[in-house]
């Protein structure tokens, strides 16, 4: 069977998450700052990672995920996902206590980090994602598998898949993610012929 593995931020969503939870609680410059210097390579995306959610973990997560359920998903990438549901997985650094009702709209099986509650506030990570793992498990039960990305972030999952499908729909992949994919679209609809031709 063809496993189908995206990206959420900026994938199969209209808007990269953090900075939508930084501006929402005008914590906008810090969150800001790090994620220019992870996308120009100068912070470690995982550090980087942990230094965000250190910064918004003080933040309620009951109202962040609902915040993040009203995110914009694009509508056909979404239908593809629900016509094709047992086939389609979505991989994500983001924190689980923070997606966990946009996941559920999109409504397919979900990998993402997780972290430690304590009054509606996350304390610690507990785990972080790492993506090619998800290639990895599939591949190893035998699965094909096409990951569709477009950051930094999935380039070892890219470069492990079967078929690698760098997104532009949202805003230009990371160079490394060009780098290692087998396809480059550059909107949604190209994308989702793409992902029917690879069925």
């Amino acid at each position: 069977m063809t496993k189908f593995v995206f990206d959420l931020d900026g994938t199969i969503t209209k808007y990269e998450t953090l900075p939508l939870i930084a501006k929402h609680f005008q914590v906008t410059e810090q969150i800001n700052e790090l994620t220019r210097a992870t996308v120009a390579g100068q912070v470690p995306f995982i550090e980087s990672f942990i230094r965000r959610v250190y910064i918004l973990g003080k933040l309620p997560a009951s109202e962040i995920n609902e915040l993040l359920s009203k995110v914009e998903t694009y509508d056909h990438i979404v239908d593809f996902i629900h016509q094709h549901r047992e086939q389609c997985s979505i991989a994500t650094g983001n924190l689980d206590c923070w997606i966990d009702s946009l996941a559920g709209t999109i409504g397919c099986k979900c990998f993402c980090s997780s972290g430690l509650m304590k009054n509606d506030k996350v304390v610690k990570l507990t785990t972080i994602l790492k993506k090619e793992d998800i290639v990895k498990q599939f591949k190893s039960e035998g699965h094909r598998v096409v990951f569709i990305g477009d950051g930094n972030n999935d380039v070892e999952a890219m470069r492990m898949a079967d078929v690698a499908i760098a997104s532009g729909i949202t805003h230009s992949p990371a160079p490394g993610a060009i780098s290692v994919a087998d396809y480059l679209v550059l909107n949604e609809v190209a994308l989702c012929r793409q992902l029917n031709q690879l069925l």
